[in-house]
């Protein structure tokens, strides 16, 4: 009998097996070169992922306030600081300070290499400006860029998460049954494409007291102000006990809440210092600069 026997004990010719096998091979180096063709283009999943990556974690440079105010065009970090509380008093609450950042979700960050709307904001431990959190200052009334803004002035943060080619707005709307923060329930934060009244963020002044003074005065950089969400009049927040876990790890929730104190004064988690570049330190931040010795301090080194 010509060639071998099947499982079923039928015969079948040797050629079908060997044609099996070319169709094979032929499948095989269809694949290799598909790969090799993506690989070349820069198509391949791995390599998109790594381009968004790369462009979320590359170091910024941030503007140079020459006259201490924030300007329209400026780029910033909007960072959170540390208050002064005890670890007791503040637990469970995190401390430290904590920067305002783009978080991508899971699936955009392995399978895209560009930011997908709508998309997360969280706040993080790193100072440091990078793609993620840095964020440039918008103007939405047709003002000049350079202008410095001015409490209580429109304004809008923009993201473009270290790309040349993209930006998306930080944006809020009111809860709804559908809309909310995932952890705290309350008012989501979140980056969009278009520019809207969503869009559209003002600086208040701290003191509640001297707040009306204050109205049409320019914004100091690298102080601490309050941002209010103009189309929910609610300022923008880390409540510090809701943390989520990201691709970059754990980090922890943004929202728009105003938290009021016994005095009707926001808490500390409403704080923001809109942090500019150091001019004599181009790798450095007003924020990382040391803070000049006190009289004390002075008039001992002088004892010495």
């Amino acid at each position: 009998m010509n060639g071998r026997a099947s499982l079923s004990g039928k015969p079948y010719s040797a050629g079908v097996r060997l044609a099996n096998w070319n169709e094979d091979t032929y499948l095989e180096e269809d694949l290799l070169k598909d790969f090799l063709y993506k690989r070349e283009k820069g198509e391949l999943l791995i390599q998109k992922s790594k381009r968004l990556k790369n462009n979320l974690l590359k170091q910024m440079q941030l503007s140079v306030s020459k006259d201490g105010f924030v300007h329209f065009g400026d780029t910033v970090m909007l960072l959170s600081p540390e208050n002064n509380k005890s670890p007791m008093e503040n637990y469970p609450a995190v401390p430290g300070n904590l920067t305002l950042a783009v978080t991508p979700d899971d699936i955009t960050v392995h399978l895209s290499e560009s930011l997908q709307v709508p998309c997360g904001v969280s706040a993080v431990k790193s100072v440091n400006p990078v793609g993620r959190n840095a964020f440039r200052i918008l103007s939405v009334e047709g003002n000049s860029m350079g202008e410095p803004i001015r409490f209580g002035q429109n304004f809008g943060l923009g993201a473009t998460g270290g790309f040349t080619d993209q930006m998306l707005y930080l944006a809020s709307d009111h809860k709804s049954f559908m809309r909310f923060a995932k952890k705290s329930y309350l008012q989501q934060v979140f980056l969009t494409d278009e520019l809207s009244y969503l869009t559209c963020w003002q600086a208040t002044f701290l003191d509640p007291q001297l707040r009306l003074e204050y109205e049409g005065f320019p914004v100091p950089a690298n102080t601490k102000v309050l941002i209010t969400h103009c189309h929910t009049n609610r300022g923008l927040a880390v409540p510090r006990n809701y943390w989520i876990r990201s691709y970059f790890g754990k980090e922890y929730e943004v929202i728009c809440h105003t938290y009021l104190d016994s005095h009707k004064a926001e808490e500390d988690k409403n704080y923001w210092i809109i942090v500019t570049a150091n001019p004599s330190d181009d790798g450095n931040t007003m924020f990382d600069r040391p803070k000049p010795p006190s009289e004390e301090t002075r008039e001992r080194e002088r004892e010495e």
